[in-house]
């Protein structure tokens, strides 16, 4: 690896940057096809079925902005190497898991992994790639690891399901983690905010830490306790009052967890807005989605997978086409071309039939589909770190990835309930239909995509009106062969 010149070795660097994220969006949607096994084999209830998903979104959801704040002060790369360790370790546990209880802890172990993972990941990109063209050219990869996670996932977990167990689903990042732990040393050099203080927000920490998994927390109980039960109003008012005591310790601190000044750039702020849109309909799509192809159209874990290998792989080209056209045309018309077509795609699915046809009902929508959502990330990543002070790269990354966690966490958790009460209604005014009929399902999910498609309209209209048409480069980066001098310290 010596012997890299310093273009091979950025380009190394990002590969490893981009297999770890991949590894992390991955795991969000492999363990999706994988549950009826699981329920199964340990002996899951029903109602605790859903905590596979909902401890590793939570930890995930909850700690990313910690994550982030923490890759900033102590190193960047540091952090990488930790959050990597804990996801392999805890990844190997959850294949090993005996019981609903031990999966659940695993999973939330997990879930922490690559809270402390994500964001150094991303800000590692930052800062070896100078803003501009090569950084777009690298976040257009990362945004087809990112974009394309979701699709992957349902794909290989219908594999490994099929021909392995569900605990391949685990297994698999094993190796994939132990092979980037033994080459980060290698390929990347550590980083950290060059602050004068490095006194660390213990109050803002544990006030947003808290607020964000309570606010997960609040939205998934309130899939099965009702929006307007007492457990989920207590929640969202108890995950309401910690953030609102974060922003109040951030207006004080000397040494803030998430400075609010950054919020002053327009663009970074419209940036995340749009972010928590995109995170909304990808995860609340997917799941509507795989429910559709298996409950409604009988397909099996292995032909639900593959049905969507159309959308990662458009997801793969449209990410790296995207980077492109960002420098000709600037952020703006590329991010609200994307979030367009992904209306127009999600649109043309309100209509799917109970008999529907694969290549005729789905294929083409799944295409447009992939496209909008490769032309949306990439330049609403580049928008979320624009102008962002080298101090702040860390929690700038943590920001924007938890914007994307929580976005999904909130859209799929009231998705999901407004699809399930539709069903229900649907089959109360129709005697002759019961609630697990395939009519009754289709007119729920039918109902749930006209709401994704009302959130990315207003995702277009954000995009109008708060991003910026072109990036401006950062004024106070000193760059030597596109590589950050100032940011970089011996191995």
């Amino acid at each position: 690896m010596s012997n890299l010149t310093r273009s091979e070795r950025r380009w190394s660097a990002l590969a490893l940057i981009v297999t770890a994220q991949f590894m992390v969006i991955l795991d969000v949607a492999i363990v999706n096809v994988a549950l009826p096994s699981i329920q199964t084999d340990l002996n899951f209830t029903q109602a605790n079925l859903q905590w596979v998903i909902s401890a590793y979104a939570i930890l995930f959801g909850g700690a990313l902005l910690l994550g982030g704040r923490l890759a900033d002060l102590l190193g960047r790369r540091r952090l990488f190497v930790a959050g990597l360790a804990l996801f392999t370790a805890s990844s190997l546990l959850c294949g090993l898991a005996w019981s609903e209880t031990s999966l659940i802890a695993f999973r939330a172990l997990q879930g922490l992994g690559g809270a402390m993972l994500a964001p150094a990941a991303l800000s590692l990109l930052m800062t070896t790639f100078s803003e501009g063209r090569e950084r777009n050219l690298a976040l257009g990869i990362y945004g087809a690891a990112s974009g394309s996670g979701a699709a992957a996932g349902v794909l290989l977990g219908g594999v490994l399901t099929s021909y392995l167990s569900w605990s391949w689903v685990f297994f698999i990042n094993v190796p994939v983690g132990v092979a980037a732990i033994a080459l980060t040393p290698l390929l990347l050099r550590e980083s950290r905010a060059e602050l004068a203080q490095r006194h660390f927000d213990f109050p803002g920490a544990a006030s947003i830490t808290a607020g964000l998994m309570l606010l997960v927390y609040a939205t998934t109980r309130a899939t099965n306790d009702g929006w307007g039960s007492s457990t989920t109003l207590g929640l969202l008012a108890g995950a309401t009052a910690l953030v609102l005591a974060f922003i109040a310790i951030e207006l004080r601190s000397p040494s803030p967890l998430l400075p609010l000044r950054i919020f002053r750039v327009r663009s970074l702020t419209g940036a995340n807005a749009a972010m928590a849109i995109v995170g909304s309909v990808a995860f609340s799509e997917f799941f509507l989605l795989t429910l559709y192809l298996q409950d409604v159209l009988h397909y099996s874990a292995m032909q639900s997978g593959a049905a969507f290998a159309a959308f990662a792989v458009t997801v793969v080209v449209a990410s790296n086409v995207a980077q492109v056209v960002v420098g000709r045309f600037g952020v703006k018309p590329t991010l609200t071309g994307g979030l367009l077509a992904s209306t127009v795609s999600v649109a043309a699915l309100t209509r799917l039939p109970v008999d529907g046809h694969y290549f005729w009902d789905l294929f083409p929508w799944f295409v447009l589909g992939g496209a909008g959502m490769g032309f949306s990330f990439v330049p609403v990543t580049i928008a979320s770190l624009t102008g962002v002070e080298r101090s702040d790269a860390g929690v700038a990354s943590g920001l924007v990835n938890t914007s994307r966690q929580i976005g999904g966490a909130i859209g799929l958790a009231a998705v999901s309930a407004i699809a399930a009460t539709s069903t229900s209604n649907y089959a109360h005014a129709h005697s002759a239909v019961t609630a697990s009929s395939g009519v009754a399902l289709d007119h729920g999910f039918q109902t749930g995509l006209y709401v994704l498609t009302g959130v990315l309209v207003i995702g277009a209209v954000i995009a109008v009106s708060l991003v910026k048409s072109a990036p401006a480069p950062s004024a106070d980066a000193q760059f030597v062969d596109g590589e950050v001098v100032a940011l970089e310290e011996a191995a």
